[in-house]
Parts: C-alpha cells; sequence; structure tokens
C-alpha cells in the first residue's frame, strides 16, 4: 500500500522510483542554486527546511514533523508524545567536533521526524554540519552500504562503527557536486515502515 502523495501514485514501487527520480532532481537544484547554503546548520529548522525542498512535489506532509508513531523491524523510532521535546534537545547539542556531529547525527536518525524522507535528508543535514564546522563532507561511495544499515542500526547503543565509518570517508571536496549526490542515494535507506499505535509502545 502506497503513502497517500500528490501524484495520486497507488503502487509502492511505483511511487518509490518516483520519489527517487524527483528528490534526486530536487536534491541537485538545492545544491546548484546554493539555496543548501542559506538553511540553518544543525537543527530541526534546517532539516525542515531540506525535506520539504526534496519532498514538496510529492507528499504534503514535506517538512512536517511526523504525525505516527514509526518502526523499522523491532526498532521503534523517538516516540510521538516525545518527538519535540526530543527534537529541542538535539537543537541544543553541541556540533563543533567530529563526535559532536556524528552524536548528533545519530540522535537525529533515532528521532525519525518526518513520516518518509528521513535518511535522504539527514544525510544532507549531516554534510551540511560537517561542511559548516570541519571544512569536511562524506564521499558516501566509500561507505559500504551494508555496513553503513547495521552501524546506524547499533547506533543508539553504540555508536564507535558508525563513527569509524563515517571517519574514513571524509573529504575536503566539499564543493563537488558528484560526492554530495552520493549520500541521496536511496538504497542507504531503510526500506519497509510500521506503523504502530501510541498504546502499542
Amino acid at each position: 500500500m502506497a503513502l497517500e502523495n500528490k501524484l495520486n501514485i497507488t503502487d509502492s514501487a511505483e511511487l518509490a522510483r518516483e520519489e527517487e527520480r524527483i528528490s534526486k532532481k530536487k536534491a541537485v537544484e538545492l545544491f546548484d542554486s546554493k539555496l543548501i547554503d542559506t538553511f540553518e546548520v544543525g537543527t530541526f529548522a534546517g532539516l525542515a527546511a531540506i525535506h520539504k525542498y526534496l519532498f514538496e512535489d510529492i507528499y504534503d506532509f514535506a517538512g512536517k514533523m511526523r504525525t505516527v508513531n514509526i518502526a523499522k523491524g523491532n526498532f521503534r523510532f523517538a516516540p510521538l508524545i516525545y518527538l519535540e521535546a526530543a527534537l529541542a534537545n538535539i537543537d541544543e547539542m553541541p556540533q563543533s567536533t567530529f563526535d559532536e556531529i556524528v552524536e548528533k547525527y545519530v540522535e537525529m536518525s533515532v528521532a525519525h521526524p518526518f513520516r518518509e524522507g528521513n535518511g535522504r535528508s539527514t544525510r544532507i543535514w549531516l554534510d551540511c554540519i560537517f561542511k559548516k564546522e570541519l571544512g569536511k563532507v562524506v564521499d558516501w561511495s566509500k561507505v559500504d552500504k551494508e555496513d553503513y544499515l547495521l552501524a546506524m542500526e547499533r547506533s543508539p547503543i553504540k555508536d564507535v562503527e558508525i563513527k569509524v565509518l563515517l571517519k574514513a570517508a571524509l573529504t575536503d571536496e566539499i564543493n563537488d557536486r558528484t560526492i554530495y549526490m552520493k549520500g541521496i542515494d536511496a538504497s542507504y535507506h531503510y526500506e519497509g515502515y510500521n506503523i504502530f499505535k501510541t498504546e502499542d509502545v
């Protein structure tokens, strides 16, 4: 069953293809127009602006905090009742060192503030923080996808793996569009969320 969308697509596989095509096109526009450089760095407001730009042609909820609880497999992302407080806390987290930036990224991934499109938006958001604070970005082509997904799954308990993976992939090619676009590759994001009611928490 496909998510409700502005394209009136009812097949989830077709929606996934269109979503990837449109969000990649929008991501290029965001980069080439330098609009990305005008967004707040390291805040939920900045992340919401990225998400809205990427997905506004597809979903009504683009840039808006989710209104459902979601899980992936056995992992439940931040419950709705705590989501706003979690995002306020993330805004306050420091971001001046590599470790601080990755810890902030892990917390935002656990918060998973949007109904769909979290991975792509949050990886761009992460690169914006790295770019501003360290003059670096992640070359996602150097990050093994399986290793990344496993490390992200384990990161709320232990963030060493994700730190090692990302540190090894840092580059100072901060204005390279090809490197920037690698982070939007859909195969880095989680497939198949489950929605559950608040009383299931």
